[in-house]
């Protein structure tokens, strides 16, 4: 198998990560935490969310830690947005890069959403408009992929109609996502096979959590279809209030621990991402389930890694 080179690692835990604690993380350590991050050699962060306070409280200071941290030449940051009210405080913020989200099954879509996947559709075209309008790039998410909490299976039929609308729409980039956790390797390779007959490879990104182990083999199968654009969150946090059953997003340490070895590229300094680990994990009071992290952390003054 001939790897690619380079991989681009998109780091969601400042938001997907951070979504779901129970334990509300201060302003000024989402601040720092993210300042940390920007200097990791990590190129895009997806900070924070401008939804209701009251359907994410854990985000509810969206524009405080997006106006407040130190922003790095060269990195892209990202919130996520579901909504024009939404835009306007993101624009605010002058956030480079916004994120629109649906799903691929209707359930799923009513329970995060509140509205179909039809009725999504007219709200996430003028959202799409009015950002790329304000000079701004878009990026979607698709939820439920590859297996829903309410659902079970999800049609393919259902994970195409909802991408080519959201392309249609204008977004740049479409990430993929295994919200629950569900997928494996063949099924991986089985829905990108139809997936890029439609779609550029360079414009699909995965989004897999680690609910039952399978996010790292997800991810290899996913190289080997030519895919090398993977969301990841730090410490393996996340987990979505909508989706029963969901754990952490695949940690980010992780798959940096399983790339460099393999020698390919991300840019990223794992050193310095782990003691971005060892700080969040100070701050949300539990261990964090990341296994490479962990075992960095036994190696008492040990070297732990470098930039590759």
């Amino acid at each position: 198998m001939k790897w690619p080179e380079n991989v681009t690692i998109k780091e969601v835990g400042p938001r997907d990560g951070l979504q779901n604690e129970k334990a509300f993380i201060s302003t000024e350590d989402k601040i720092a935490w993210i300042n940390q991050l920007s200097e990791s050699g990590l190129k895009h962060l997806e900070i924070t969310s401008f939804v209701n306070p009251k359907w994410i409280p854990a985000l509810s200071d969206a524009v405080a830690v997006a106006t407040g941290i130190t922003k790095v030449p060269g990195v892209t940051y990202t919130a996520l947005v579901p909504n024009l009210q939404g835009l306007e405080w993101a624009l605010k913020a002058n956030i480079d890069e916004v994120a629109v989200f649906m799903s691929a099954s209707e359930t799923h879509n009513l329970k995060n959403i509140n509205k179909t996947i039809s009725e999504t559709f007219p709200v996430l075209r003028d959202l799409v408009r009015e950002t790329i309008s304000a000079g701004k790039v878009t990026r979607g998410y698709v939820s439920t992929v590859f297996g829903c909490p309410y659902e079970g299976d999800v049609d393919i039929d259902a994970v195409i109609r909802v991408s080519e609308t959201l392309f249609e729409m204008g977004i740049e980039e479409l990430s993929l996502g295994d919200t629950i956790g569900v997928a494996n390797p063949k099924q991986v390779q089985e829905v990108l096979e139809v997936l890029l007959k439609r779609f550029p490879v360079d414009k699909i990104a995965m989004h897999f959590h680690d609910t039952r182990g399978t996010a790292l083999a997800n991810i290899l199968a996913s190289l080997e279809m030519g895919i090398t654009i993977f969301d990841s969150s730090l410490g393996g946090l996340g987990g979505c209030p909508y989706a029963p059953g969901a754990s952490g997003n695949v940690a980010t340490d992780d798959l940096l621990f399983m790339l460099h070895g393999m020698g390919i590229h991300t840019g990223a300094d794992q050193q310095k991402l782990t003691s971005a680990s060892q700080f969040i994990q100070e701050k949300i009071g539990r261990l964090l389930p990341s296994k490479s992290f962990q075992a960095a952390s036994s190696q008492l003054g040990g070297k732990i890694g470098n930039t590759v």
